[in-house]
């Protein structure tokens, strides 16, 4: 039987204490928030999405709802990746729409994707941010195990991020699109692309939009993966780093060290990394 699981995460600041970040959440089905904690501070509230299945199959549902209330900074990320498992004919998706009111912060940094052989797998990224808010947020995703040797050789990936009248990226990959996973303008052999963003919610003044640039390009061009990755600014409300790697762990690597030069460079904060990264 599908499951079709909802969770709804609100960040707020504390009426009692209004320097201090607090979550609220609900669920309907396998989605929970773990308790929050605060490795920096009052003013960040980091919180871990956890989704006990583990993954989806054909016909599963995961909706996901994150509103940031003014002036409110949450953190979430994920303690494993999300799975894409063989379908048996229905379509596997997951939706995740972000909210972020004046002044507030988000980073959304859930661990990677996986599309396992004949999936057949939906994920959509719905972003609004109000003026003043920020956002800064990743897209991993893998196609097949290859250290496994798991190829994803059937199957397909519909794929959506979208903030509306800014910045909309959609596009179905196909197993069997041999021009598109090895042709040299599509995936190039390569088996796992990634998407690192830096949004606001209104224009970035033109000496913040440079420095995000530039903070992105210096870390690209001391990684190992330079020569499949590049940062683009196709908005002045948006910074964008698009990476292809052979696996998830050099682009993980590369999203993590993007995301701790803008936070330092553009929001003046330490680059502090969720406890369970460090587990």
């Amino acid at each position: 039987m599908p499951w079709h699981a909802r969770l709804e995460l609100d960040y707020t600041r504390d009426a009692n204490a209004p320097d201090r970040t607090v979550a609220r959440h609900r669920h309907e089905g396998p989605l929970r928030i773990l308790q929050s904690l605060y490795p920096e501070g009052d003013g960040v509230c980091h919180n871990v999405l956890v989704h006990p299945p583990g993954g989806l199959v054909g016909g599963d549902v995961l909706d996901i709802t994150l509103r940031v209330g003014p002036g409110a900074h949450g953190l979430v990320t994920t303690p494993g990746a999300s799975r894409f498992y063989r379908s048996q004919g229905e379509v596997a998706r997951q939706h995740t729409r972000i909210a972020v009111g004046e002044g507030a912060r988000l980073e959304w940094l859930p661990l990677e994707a996986i599309c396992y052989d004949a999936c057949d797998a939906e994920n959509r990224l719905d972003l609004q941010l109000a003026p003043g808010a920020g956002l800064i947020g990743w897209d991993l995703t893998a196609f097949g195990l290859p250290h496994a040797g798991l190829p994803f050789l059937r199957g397909r990936l519909r794929q959506h991020i979208e903030m509306p009248g800014i910045w909309l990226e959609r596009g179905t990959v196909e197993a069997s699109d041999a021009r598109l996973l090895d042709g040299p303008l599509g995936l190039a052999g390569h088996r796992c692309m990634a998407t690192i963003f830096l949004a606001a919610g209104e224009a970035l003044l033109r000496t913040e939009r440079e420095q995000a640039l530039d903070v992105a390009r210096a870390v690209i061009d001391a990684h190992a993966l330079r020569d499949t990755a590049g940062v683009t600014s196709p908005d002045g409300r948006l910074v964008v780093v698009r990476a292809l790697a052979p696996v998830v762990e050099p682009a993980m690597h590369l999203a993590r060290a993007v995301r701790a030069a803008w936070r330092g460079a553009c929001w003046g904060l330490a680059p502090t990394a969720p406890r369970i990264w460090n587990m």
